[in-house]
């Protein structure tokens, strides 16, 4: 398969050698939409709307299809983010167990809105339908790691390791 001038120089080359392997296992290379989104966002931070437009090109899917793919999964950001985003539950069990106050204390700390980036650019703050973890509430994402049962007056040091 040969790669046009656009979609190389959106993708390095490792991000098309690891898209196409992941095209490899499936009959239908479109079915490594979510894997190759991950693969951009795991190099550059989020989903371009150009890296998008790079990938449906390898994928051999319209740009309109990766982006219905690519908006309907939470974990795949089309808009930059800080260098870790914290997913905050917003789910009913969270929210009576405190969840507003944790992540009014995440903002104010941040000095971010959920959405924003926080001014030295290490954290987005985002809502999340549901982290599972509704026995431990009120719950979050850390990057990759689940932080649960924390209290708003104990958040920033609990979640991010800083004094608050």
């Amino acid at each position: 398969m040969s790669i046009d001038a656009q979609t190389a120089s959106m993708l390095n080359a490792d991000d098309i050698r690891d898209i196409k392997a992941e095209m490899a296992h499936y009959p239908d290379k479109a079915a490594a939409a979510v894997e190759a989104l991950k693969i951009v966002q795991r190099r550059q931070g989020w989903v371009s709307d150009a890296a998008l437009t790079a990938v449906a090109s390898l994928l051999d899917v319209s740009t309109a299809q990766l982006e219905a793919v690519a908006t309907f999964y939470n974990l795949i950001y089309r808009q930059p983010v800080g260098e870790t985003v914290i997913h905050y539950c917003s789910s009913v069990t969270c929210w009576m167990l405190g969840a507003d106050d944790l992540r009014e204390r995440l903002c104010r700390h941040l000095n971010a809105r959920p959405g924003q980036i926080s001014p030295d650019g290490r954290y987005t703050l985002l809502p999340i339908a549901c982290l599972g973890a509704c026995d431990q509430a009120p719950a979050l994402m850390v990057g990759e790691r689940l932080v649960t049962g924390v209290g708003a007056e104990t958040a920033v040091t609990e979640i991010l390791g800083e004094q608050s």
